[in-house]
């Protein structure tokens, strides 16, 4: 089941103040594909953990096929490339829960990079978990369990002047 529908006002149970309070989230501009989208979540951990580099910049993620670039100061090699999508299919396939939680954007600075988000941000973020891998501040649509995604694959990757991009799609579930 794809938590594709959002709605952009939640309620939730505020336990400092023991009340239900009502929560007002940015709009998303766009729809993806949740299996894509939870992918490039998982993509991006991945390439932090692997090549300690930020998550990527600028993606494009579709139902058909996706990209990320990602800075780096060299190419990965065809070895490391292989062992990208051996780890992504590992986490994908260790059939984690993706969750949301609510938190105020001053306690998010210490679980996620806020520098990707826009100057009229929520002052409550929505952080996306996926089980103990990744945490990641998004509004975007995700599977529920990584067991919904597929497998995931590169098709091509390229490097010019420290970025490489690399395209990928997923063999559906």
């Amino acid at each position: 089941m794809f938590k594709n529908e959002l709605d952009f006002t939640k309620y939730f149970f505020n336990k400092k103040f023991n009340c239900q309070m009502n929560l007002q989230l940015n709009e998303h501009n766009k729809k993806e594909y949740p299996p894509m989208h939870t992918a490039e979540h998982i993509l991006n951990q991945t390439m932090v953990r692997m090549f300690g580099c930020p998550r990527s910049r600028n993606t494009h993620i579709e139902r058909k096929k996706s990209k990320c670039d990602y800075y780096l100061d060299q190419a990965p090699t065809e070895d490391q490339v292989k062992e990208i999508e051996e780890r992504v299919n590992k986490v994908i396939n260790s059939n984690l829960q993706v969750t949301e939680d609510f938190v105020h954007i001053d306690e998010a600075e210490d679980l996620v990079d806020l520098s990707k988000l826009p100057e009229d941000v929520s002052q409550m973020l929505r952080i996306i978990r996926v089980g103990q891998y990744d945490v990641c501040a998004c509004i975007g649509s995700h599977v529920e369990n990584t067991s919904e995604i597929g497998e995931f694959y590169i098709t091509t990757h390229t490097f010019d002047n420290g970025r490489w991009r690399v395209r990928f799609k997923l063999k559906e579930a």
